[in-house]
């Protein structure tokens, strides 16, 4: 499921309150599973719809499964709203828009450990694919993205972090 792609990337470990206690080579973090830092942002356009993608069959972790988040790791040194920023110009080519906070999401199973920040940006732009992560991508409405949930193969820590979306949003 791994890769060394990118292994020479350092990010900040932290503990249970997200406070840096040390730095890390990514390979590391993934290899022992280290509590790090990562964002999440998910992408709407004007009408509501959601954008999802395809991840690559060469990503280092859940190559070629489906996610609703522009997701990664937040480099050492970095804020999350650097990170996030990045993300976004990175994967999809979205600069310029301001991704909106929604909330902080502690995730960890036996091969991801981290505090993510989860954002949401409205984006009615052209959409650029950064060849490296993203295999396909499309707005998808949200009731589409729902019953798609149980059609594809969707990484699980997005699963997670969107589910808390929609139960937060529910309750706003």
């Amino acid at each position: 499921m791994f890769g060394m792609g990118r292994s020479e990337e350092m990010v900040d470990l932290v503990d249970e309150g997200d406070r840096v206690v040390g730095v890390a080579p990514r390979s590391e973090v993934r290899s022992r599973n280290l509590l790090h830092r990562e964002v999440a942002a998910i992408c709407r356009n004007a009408a509501g719809a959601i954008y999802v993608h395809r991840r690559t069959e060469t990503k280092d972790v859940f190559p070629s499964m489906h996610d609703m988040w522009v997701a990664g790791v937040v480099s050492s040194g970095e804020t999350y709203a650097e990170a996030v920023r990045r993300e976004l110009r990175e994967e999809l080519g979205i600069s310029g828009a301001e991704p909106v906070f929604l909330f902080k999401h502690r995730y960890r199973d036996d091969h991801l450990n981290w505090w993510t920040e989860a954002f949401e940006v409205r984006w009615d732009g052209p959409i650029r694919h950064q060849p490296e992560e993203v295999a396909w991508g499309a707005f998808l409405p949200e009731a589409e993205l729902l019953a798609k949930l149980d059609e594809w193969a969707f990484v699980p820590d997005g699963v997670d972090v969107f589910r808390r979306y929609l139960r937060e949003r529910a309750e706003r």
